[in-house]
């Protein structure tokens, strides 16, 4: 798995997009924000309002959340295909991102002065990591 990751890296180097690390603020605490709102009314009812997890949804903080994703666009892909369980992709884009930076929030990464892009290969660009490096 390392070895997939060290060519991601290499591969956004080349095409020009600087690697970053959830460590470096890749959100904003207007957009999470926004996000514990949805996340309010889309994601409390299966994963509670903590996040925490329910009895048939898991959680989206804490270390094994965490050590499942390697970058935030497969994670932001994930949400956005397959959630709401009852109606995946409803909500917009938009949506689906300031969901994630609440989700980041919750993981205790800290924001920063801009916010995530809307764009999937730039979220790729952003490393999951469990450890500041």
């Amino acid at each position: 798995m390392r070895t997939f990751t060290l060519m991601i890296f290499a591969v956004l180097v080349a095409l020009g997009q600087t690697p970053r690390s959830v460590w470096d603020g890749v959100y904003t605490t207007v957009q999470a924000g926004r996000g514990k709102l949805l996340s309010g009314e889309e994601c409390a009812r299966c994963h509670s309002e903590s996040l925490g997890g329910g009895e048939a949804a898991p959680a989206l903080a804490g270390e094994a959340f965490v050590a499942r994703w390697q970058n935030a666009g497969e994670l932001f892909e994930k949400i956005r295909t397959t959630m709401p369980t009852d109606s995946p992709g409803r909500l917009g884009r938009q949506e689906y991102i300031d969901i994630l930076a609440y989700i980041l929030t919750v993981n205790k990464f800290p924001a920063g002065a801009k916010e995530l892009p809307k764009e999937t290969a730039e979220l790729n660009s952003i490393r999951i990591e469990d450890k500041k490096h």
